[in-house]
């Protein structure tokens, strides 16, 4: 089989994030959904709300099926659903059907989000053993930085060409860039790379490395009849809860409370878009240095400081600040998990474990913005809302602390079973 280059991996990785990573682009095109087909902001919202709840529920209950069938094959699958929910949303708007819209955009097209996200983790897992954080932070940034792409591109092609072409010429050239990337991944062999991943594995457990807890590689079943499983699904689903929530509002909030006009707040959603895809590989790559579960506790402390200070400001630069702090914490979730769980449960099912997480994506994209607009609505500003939340966060820096203080102790306990094992090996090694 012919030799691979493992930054081309990457760059493979890296093209289907920021293919299926347009979906953060949506806004661009919600005014145009709405005057074309008649509905109301909140019906037209639902959409992008739907391909997010898919985007998690497929990735968890389609974990097993992208481990079993490989990169290359369920990349193709997310090509295929992914691609196919963009020319059945042209076929919605043609035909003004707000089911069809919901169905395609929504449900296929968010089966092939999620397959699509979760498609290159372990892969790339395997082709970077020593740069883990950093490796998967490289194709989780592609996700995140996608809309600073796909809003101008769809915007042009929308302008130009009108809101049916822009899907029709959208879906097939995903599709196909997502089916080249595809079929380049593939786990590394000996010989490709300087390590293997379970070397150096082993080679981090025996010098006491903070980021590596090398104990039993488990299923995806074995890890979810784990109480640090829930932990770590709790925290995901708390950070991303509270940071889709701000960025839903992001752009209104920085007109009532700092007083910004559309412009400007338009601006500050493009920087958001920068930060929250810089985020991902800066902080996954620095969870390479201090361990995972040292930088989620940073995260959580960081934002429980800055959604309390949100929520008293009115000066306009240090409420940019505070929010784009927010922004770079909440994709640096994202990045630092797939290394998370692979230092916790192995890799030897870790697209699978990696869905299963990735459920508390779906729940999270439509419990924040519903939290936030509720009581927005009820209270009538934000301050209650940024008091929750802040809340919230502190009691995942608890279960981040504690969930890292148990992981020390196992990792211990194996080190010291290995040992046990090995003197055994040795002894009898020497009678015979």
């Amino acid at each position: 089989m012919k030799k691979k280059n493992r930054w081309l991996i990457a760059l493979a990785a890296v093209g289907i994030h920021i293919c299926i990573g347009s979906v953060y682009a949506w806004s661009v095109l919600t005014k145009p959904v709405m005057a074309a087909m008649g509905m109301t902001l909140s019906e037209t919202t639902w959409a992008f709300s739907i391909a997010i709840l898919f985007l998690g529920m497929s990735a968890g209950l389609l974990g097993g099926v992208v481990e079993r069938m490989g990169p290359s094959k369920s990349g193709l699958l997310s090509a295929a659903f992914f691609g196919s929910g963009l020319l059945g949303t042209a076929l919605a708007i043609h035909m003004h059907s707000a089911l069809l819209l919901y169905i395609f955009y929504g449900m296929i097209g968010g089966i092939g989000l999620g397959t699509g996200y979760i498609t290159p983790v372990s892969t790339l897992v395997k082709w970077f053993p020593e740069h883990r954080g950093f490796a998967t932070g490289l194709a989780i940034m592609g996700f995140g930085f996608a809309a600073l792409v796909a809003g101008p591109l769809m915007r042009f092609l929308t302008d130009n060409y009108g809101l049916v072409p822009n899907f029709l010429i959208l879906g097939m050239a995903y599709a196909v860039i997502i089916s080249l990337s595809a079929s380049y991944l593939r786990p590394p062999k000996k010989g490709e790379i300087p390590v293997m991943l379970e070397d150096v594995l082993k080679r981090e457990a025996a010098k006491g490395h903070k980021r590596t807890v090398l104990g039993p590689q488990m299923t995806r079943k074995e890890a979810m009849h784990t109480w640090k499983w829930y932990a770590l699904w709790w925290i995901f689903f708390t950070n991303i809860t509270c940071g889709i929530g701000l960025l839903a509002v992001a752009s209104p909030m920085a007109q009532e409370v700092i007083g910004m006009t559309p412009v400007q707040a338009a601006s500050l959603v493009g920087i958001i878009g920068i930060v929250n895809g810089g985020g991902r590989i800066i902080w996954s790559t620095i969870s390479d240095w201090i361990g995972r579960g040292v930088v989620y506790m940073v995260f959580f402390a960081l934002e429980v400081w800055a959604f309390y200070h949100l929520s008293i400001t009115t000066e306009g630069l240090i409420f940019q600040a505070l929010v784009l702090l927010i922004i770079s914490c909440y994709g640096g979730g994202f990045s630092c998990m797939p290394a998370y769980l692979s230092d916790i449960f192995g890799v030897k099912q870790l697209s699978s474990i990696h869905g299963s997480i990735l459920t508390a994506w779906g729940m999270a994209g439509v419990a924040g913005p519903a939290i936030l607009a509720f009581m927005k609505e009820h209270t009538g500003g934000y301050t209650a809302t940024l008091h929750l939340f802040a809340a919230l966060l502190a009691l995942a820096f608890l279960i981040a602390a504690i969930l890292r203080w148990r992981n020390e102790v196992d990792k211990k306990k194996w080190a010291m079973e290995d040992e046990k094992k090995a003197a055994v090996l040795k002894t009898a090694e020497a009678k015979a």
